[in-house]
């Protein structure tokens, strides 16, 4: 037996989100492992998010189209064992709704597939994606975050207070379904040599923003290690809270040299400001989830995870140096790439000021 492992395997296995790319790999993986009995993905009628590799990669998936209403009988008819709850939006897209539809599929859609969870009377454990958002970022912080540490102010990002909303109503499913498994999993940022997030595509750009005399400390998670984590909770059995990083960090201004890029340090009053000053540069979700960890940097401990699962990530700089080599072609920054990015910088500061000043 693994380490945390029961006897017996999951039957039925439900994944959410598995028209994004953590949910069918997440789902993929499962449906792989000969000690699942059925894998079955499950997204809104029309999420609009599919990835052209998606039908390969989920050929032994079993993709079912439900709204959230109808995900109540789906649970109860097909006797599921797991919930493995990954549809979660990490920034909001204004071609999809904006903000507006982000809060409905994070906030709403968890609340409403916990009611149909708790109604279930075959299950037997329930997967949550979260994140380290949960704890928010500001100069309040404590240099290290455990699980049972609270955030020193309410996340200012919509991604971090929908993570407490989801949160909360995991502990009520808890107090209701106490015989259930529930797990929650608080990933730190993803990245690797697959990974395609507001992260990588920012440490992707030849010439990196950074706010003027800050230089926080981070931590990120391959996402290879986060399918691990997930899988493990899976087919194992760990009640409880984790947070979900690789060991050791990196300085923004360590990560930024070492994937070959040229750093702009702005300097600007506010971080509202900046998070303007971000969208004008062209990054479109670029929010104040990370505007803040830019600024303030997060970093947590993983005692809890190693101990509990017998694995260790691997480390935030092994991590980061494998995403450096699948992006290895786009590091030289010419001198019209420099020049034509100190104007974008400088346009942008020139606009943020006028809607500073327009609207005092």
């Amino acid at each position: 037996m693994t380490p945390g492992g029961t006897p017996g395997a999951p039957g039925v296995v439900v994944v959410t989100g598995v028209s994004r790319y953590l949910g069918a790999h997440v789902a993929a993986r499962l449906a792989a492992d000969p000690r699942i009995g059925r894998v079955i993905g499950i997204d809104p009628p029309a999420s609009g998010t599919e990835l052209p590799d998606l039908p390969d990669l989920l050929e032994r998936v079993e993709t079912v189209r439900v709204d959230a209403g109808s995900i109540g009988g789906l649970l109860t008819d097909l006797d599921v064992a797991v919930v493995v709850h990954l549809a979660l939006i990490s920034g909001p897209d204004p071609q999809q709704g904006g903000r507006a539809a982000m809060k409905e599929q994070n906030v709403i859609g968890t609340m409403q597939l916990l009611a149909a969870a708790q109604r279930a009377p075959r299950l037997r454990k329930l997967v949550i994606r979260s994140s380290t958002a949960a704890y928010g970022a500001s100069f309040r912080d404590p240099a290290v975050f455990t699980e049972e540490t609270e955030p020193r102010e309410v996340p200012r990002g919509g991604f971090g207070r929908d993570i407490l909303d989801i949160e909360g109503y995991v502990r009520g499913f808890r107090r209701r379904r106490p015989e259930v498994i529930a797990t929650v999993l608080r990933f730190a940022p993803f990245i690797g040599s697959t990974a395609d997030t507001t992260l990588t595509r920012y440490f992707s750009q030849p010439v990196v923003p950074t706010v003027f005399g800050r230089d926080p400390r981070l931590q990120f998670l391959h996402f290879n290690d986060a399918l691990e984590v997930l899988h493990r909770s899976i087919v194992e059995d760990h009640p409880g809270t984790y947070n979900v990083a690789g060991p050791g960090v990196l300085a923004l201004s360590q990560a930024i040299r070492r994937a070959g890029r040229v750093a702009v340090p702005v300097l600007e009053p506010g971080l509202s400001g900046a998070a303007a000053l971000a969208r004008n540069l062209g990054f479109g979700r670029y929010g104040l989830d990370q505007v803040d960890l830019f600024v303030h940097g997060r970093v947590v401990d993983t005692g809890r995870l190693e101990r509990k699962y017998g694995f260790t990530p691997r480390s935030t700089a092994v991590a980061f140096d494998d995403f450096i080599r699948a992006h290895r072609g786009g590091a030289v920054v010419t001198r019209d790439q420099l020049a034509a990015a100190e104007r974008r910088v400088l346009e942008g500061i020139r606009q943020v000021r006028t809607a500073v000043r327009e609207g005092s």
